[in-house]
């Protein structure tokens, strides 16, 4: 797996109201987080990062919801994502809400969350997609330092394949939110060209089985040669006549 470790320091944004039309994105992903919060189950859900805690999650049936960030007004519980203040599989489901376009080392920051996260937790994260008019920003010149072209993008099947190799099995995605400067996002064209969506979401669970079995060896049977019947009897038959 390709490192993504940079050595780059990143300006994390405290609010969605410090990234321009932020307002709209949140929107968008609350939109999108809507029809799950009734499916995760549990005790402890963790919201990592200040943009995850002002993710509205009234309608989650885990009534236990600890804000984790290393500073904010709506912080709980001051703590950095590298380092989560919490035992080994203790928490039932986490939420990461651009938490990775914003750090230096994504790996670390996911072994970090599948730690805490106990077995069939579900892990539910955001970002900004690379292949969309966001990306586009990012190679202008006088754009690319400003919130959000100055985040790091990642493509959903390099999201989708990190999960994999942690063993998680995705049980939704989706690209939305084509025109970052429309308040809808452009409901037409995202119905018709989601892939183009400057924003994307993943539901997984974490898994304790290989999501693909491998075939069971089964040792080769030695093959015997058989001997003719009655071979060696005619044999010796012949020359003793």
């Amino acid at each position: 797996m390709k490192s993504a470790h940079i050595r780059k320091k990143l300006v994390v944004p405290s609010s969605w109201d410090d990234i321009p039309r932020g307002d709209y994105y949140r929107a968008a992903l609350e939109e999108q987080l809507q029809p799950w919060w009734s499916k995760l189950y549990g005790f402890h859900l963790l919201k990592i990062g200040n943009l995850s805690t002002e993710i509205s999650s009234e309608d989650c049936t885990i009534s236990h919801q600890v804000n984790v960030a290393p500073e904010g007004d709506k912080v709980h519980v001051r703590g950095d994502p590298y380092y989560l203040p919490f035992e080994q599989k203790s928490v039932d489901a986490c939420l990461l809400c651009h938490t990775l376009n914003y750090a230096t080392d994504p790996h670390r920051i996911l072994r970090e969350v599948d730690r805490v996260l106990i077995d069939d937790g579900w892990l539910v994260l955001s970002g900004f997609a690379p292949f969309s008019l966001l990306g586009v920003g990012k190679c202008i010149p006088f754009l690319r330092k400003r919130q959000p072209f100055n985040s790091r993008m990642f493509t959903q099947t390099r999201l989708i394949d990190w999960l994999s190799l942690l063993n998680y099995e995705v049980m939704f995605k989706s690209r939305f939110q084509v025109l970052p400067w429309h308040k809808q996002g452009g409901r037409m064209i995202s119905t018709h060209l989601p892939a183009l969506g400057c924003m994307t979401v993943i539901v997984a669970r974490k898994r304790t089985l290989p999501l693909l079995p491998t075939a069971k060896k089964m040792p080769a049977r030695r093959q015997s040669i058989a001997q003719p019947v009655g071979a060696n009897k005619s044999y010796r038959k012949d020359h003793e006549d």
